[in-house]
């Protein structure tokens, strides 16, 4: 029988606490459970919630800018401007060799599009726009949709619905509930709608890192998935397509997810940290 990580140890000498006890509950039922270093402190979540304010502003900006006839790198030098001049880092520039401060996915691209001055918005693009800051050696991630002017209908639709992905993923977090939960609840939507979710992507840990523990799946079965426990900070992104689930990356820049039949897919994200209560939004 397959055994789950023992991640949840109770320091030596320290008294057993009601937290302890409940998700050594989880672990002891074969339940995967985070370690202990992925719940943050009170500090370190006020640190990522002002991370987090400084990413918003960014966005907020690009939302007053953004029009036909821009290109991808003067949203690029928005961003960074912006980031660097409220005191913070632009997280992907120079990440694993990402060469911008921002991703700007258009129509088809799902993830990781490079901004670019030959590339210019046109009326009637989907365009994803997805920033994360550093501030203070504290990370805040968010991306948001826009439209073009005016779009098909079927593209409007296809933004809304990601959008709703993401809210009713938010609504299935709950504390001491599974990563699963937030998955079934976003596929359930999407293919409702008739739409898939793209399986080869996902949410994930952040705050002290640009990635951490634990994947969030945006498709799945409830009760399976890591155990969602009050501290943990992390992202819901899930990336909505028209057409097929599947992608492919962009030999030439080793960089770009395209849908593999170059179909639209939309995709909102938001930090989040889990309390008693539910999430609560550090960025979005």
């Amino acid at each position: 029988m397959k055994r789950n990580k023992i991640n949840w140890t109770v320091p030596k000498g320290a008294g057993l606490t009601e937290l302890d006890k409940k998700v050594l509950y989880w672990q002891n039922k074969g339940h995967l459970v985070p370690r202990r270093s992925l719940i943050k402190t009170p500090e370190q979540i006020e640190g990522i919630r002002r991370s987090g304010v400084v990413n918003t502003g960014a966005l907020d900006l690009v939302a007053q800018e953004i029009h036909a006839g821009m290109s991808t790198a003067e949203i690029d030098q928005l961003v960074h401007n912006y980031i660097t001049s409220h005191g913070g880092i632009p997280a992907t520039l120079g990440y694993e060799g990402y060469p911008k401060s921002v991703c700007t996915s258009i129509n088809e691209v799902v993830c990781h599009g490079i901004p670019s001055e030959e590339e210019i918005l046109e009326e009637g693009d989907i365009i994803n726009v997805d920033i994360t800051t550093i501030l203070d050696g504290y990370y805040a991630d968010a991306s948001r949709m826009f439209i073009i002017g005016k779009t098909s209908p079927e593209k409007e639709k296809l933004v809304r619905v990601a959008k709703e992905c993401l809210e009713i993923g938010m609504e299935a977090a709950k504390p001491f509930c599974f990563v699963g939960d937030i998955g079934n609840a976003i596929q359930k939507h999407a293919h409702k709608n008739g739409f898939s979710v793209v399986r080869d992507l996902c949410g994930h840990g952040v705050g002290l890192e640009f990635h951490e523990e634990p994947d969030v799946e945006h498709y799945g079965k409830k009760g399976t998935g890591m155990l969602l426990v009050p501290g943990m900070v992390f992202t819901i992104e899930p990336m909505i397509n028209m057409g097929t689930w599947e992608v492919f990356i962009d030999e030439e820049d080793g960089w770009t997810v395209v849908t593999e039949d170059e179909l639209p897919s939309a995709q909102w994200e938001h930090t989040f940290v889990m309390t008693e209560h539910g999430l609560e939004i550090l960025t979005h």
